[in-house]
């Protein structure tokens, strides 16, 4: 037997709690030294903690494509590693891959129906990439901008991105710039985060939430008002946000965040006035799921991976070192301390 290391979910915070880097324990693991038929033995490189996978530590996720992490049991999510060995045709040591349910472990024996083989030349060898830009954060900015914002270019349209400087918020930015929209305005929590979006991904204006008065600041930097509205957060600020919508707008429903804490639905409903503005300025506001576009995957990777190599997309990744470390990088991206993509470093090479 090999002998491993791995991530359990070592109690649930509660469905109105906050998650605790103490919510995950470390443990030793063993693997078999053979593989069965239709196997892979891989090597964990990266690690993908995300906003979706609080709803995962309840005993009911409260929607139907997500199961439940058991008490005691390895948690796993989005991944990347390198093959060590294999008995399945399609893969062969040495080859990059990823799969949506990575064991949280140093190393995995899993079928390999769930893995999916990666071309390091899309990311220039930036495998971490394949968890954020050229991987689901990226399908997500871009297929979520493409198929329920209505960008029209030559419009002079106004974008506005709540969650701004996380995975997704940054890149949907960006894309909508590249899409067509005239003005691109994000929202974060900090003026280092506002700093990033304006200095160095191109945002126009940025508002820090925690100190700025959003209602104030959104007139001033959107005077014609917001046709587009990337919605990663929910709650309040959402609601100034709608406010302010045009008619026959169209909000862009990626996440809701500062909602994730707290027993609702998702979507969560909005309060009767933010839900009477939606109806009488015929504002668009549709449940957004990737997975649902599955055959526009692949180009959208290509679309991705080619802005990148272009320069036309900007990356920030916020990296933490260390397996051990994966509870404590969850806890702190639910804060928002992350920029950019947040990303545990589980082996080199």
């Amino acid at each position: 037997m090999t002998s491993i290391q791995q991530v359990v979910l070592n109690s649930r915070p509660g469905k109105n709690g906050e998650p605790m880097a103490e919510n995950f324990r470390m443990e030793e693991g063993c693997l078999p030294e053979a593989l069965q038929e239709g196997q892979v033995k891989v090597r964990t490189r990266y690690l993908s903690v995300d906003p979706y996978m609080r709803c995962r530590m309840n005993e009911d996720t409260g929607v139907q494509y997500l199961l439940p992490w058991q008490v005691s049991g390895v948690v796993d999510g989005g991944g990347v590693g390198v093959v060590e060995e294999s008995k399945h045709q399609q893969f062969q040591p040495c080859d990059v891959v990823t799969s949506f349910s990575w064991p949280w472990q140093s190393q995995a024996i899993v079928d390999g129906k769930v893995l999916t083989k990666l071309d390091p030349q899309l990311v220039d060898g930036h495998l971490s990439h394949f968890l954020g830009l050229v991987g689901m954060p990226g399908l997500t900015s871009l297929l979520g901008v493409r198929l329920k914002g209505h960008v029209k270019p030559g419009a002079n349209q106004t974008m506005v991105v709540s969650g701004a400087a996380g995975a997704c918020g940054m890149l949907a930015g960006q894309i909508g710039c590249l899409e067509g929209c005239s003005r691109i305005v994000g929202i974060c929590g900090t003026d280092e985060k506002c700093q990033v979006l304006v200095s160095e991904m191109g945002f126009d204006a940025a508002i820090n939430y925690k100190k700025d008065n959003i209602a104030e600041k959104l007139q001033g930097y959107c005077p014609g008002g917001v046709d587009i509205y990337f919605d990663n957060v929910g709650g309040d600020i959402s609601n100034i946000i709608i406010s302010q919508m045009n008619k026959n707008s169209h909000i862009i429903l990626c996440g809701q965040i500062s909602q994730y804490n707290k027993d609702v639905p998702y979507p969560p409903p909005l309060p009767p006035p933010t839900q009477a503005i939606l109806k009488d300025q015929n504002i668009t506001r549709e449940r957004f799921m990737v997975f649902n576009y599955s055959d526009k995957h692949e180009a959208g990777l290509l679309q991705l991976s080619q802005w990148l190599k272009e320069g036309k997309l900007k990356i920030r990744e916020t990296v933490v070192n260390g397996l051990e470390n994966v509870g404590a990088a969850f806890q702190s991206m639910m804060k928002g301390g992350n920029i950019g993509k947040q990303i545990v470093l589980v082996s080199e090479g």
